[in-house]
């Protein structure tokens, strides 16, 4: 069984009172939780990885609830989420993908009725490397009102041999969103998409 050592665990939150208009009723929130992991097949090819993906979800549970404390009174409010790795230099892009199930499925999965697919970035970089994770509703991925980016950084990470494993969650559209399309009141389908 692979084992993925916890270095750190680090959350972020943030109120947006407005974006160059005016403020809306309530703030939007966005926060991130980010853990430091070791990658235990760095500087190696492992030909089966997929059963790994079993040993990172209490950590996907974990962040996931340290995410929606984040939020505080307005955990309800939830509506987008999106994740993300930064797999260390000595891994590869694939190891990345061992956070797809144990990350989205703990958010889908807490957060009740989530039916859209989450959206999710991977790279492989550096010491310092930064990351934008997209955000996408939680119910219709064709909300273009909840597009969104969030930027993320562990300054003292990923080591060579560590990933950076990402959640992001967000409440609303972004501030003063007046692009169109499919609103959140809107959604019909009931296939994750409109």
């Amino acid at each position: 069984m692979p084992d993925f050592p916890i270095r750190k665990i680090a959350v972020i939150s943030e109120a947006i009172h407005h974006d160059g208009g005016t403020a809306p009723e309530r703030p939007r929130h966005r926060a991130a939780a980010m853990a430091v992991v070791g990658n235990p097949f760095a500087g190696r090819y492992v030909e089966d990885l997929q059963g790994a993906m079993d040993d990172l979800k209490p950590l996907g549970q974990l962040m996931t609830e340290k995410l929606i404390d984040a939020f505080g009174d307005d955990a309800e409010m939830i509506d987008s989420y999106g994740k993300g790795v930064i797999v260390g230099t000595a891994g590869e892009l694939e190891h990345g993908a061992l956070w797809h199930v144990p990350g989205g499925y703990a958010m889908r999965e807490r957060l009740g009725e989530a039916l859209a697919i989450v959206p999710s970035a991977k790279k492989v970089g550096g010491f310092g490397s930064r990351i934008d994770i997209p955000i996408g509703h939680i119910n219709a991925a064709y909300v273009r009102s909840h597009f969104d980016a969030m930027e993320l950084c562990v300054p003292d990470g990923p080591r060579p041999d560590e990933m950076v494993l990402c959640l992001v969650m967000a409440s609303g559209p972004r501030i003063h969103a007046r692009m169109g399309g499919l609103e959140a009141s809107g959604i019909k389908a009931r296939d994750g998409l409109r």
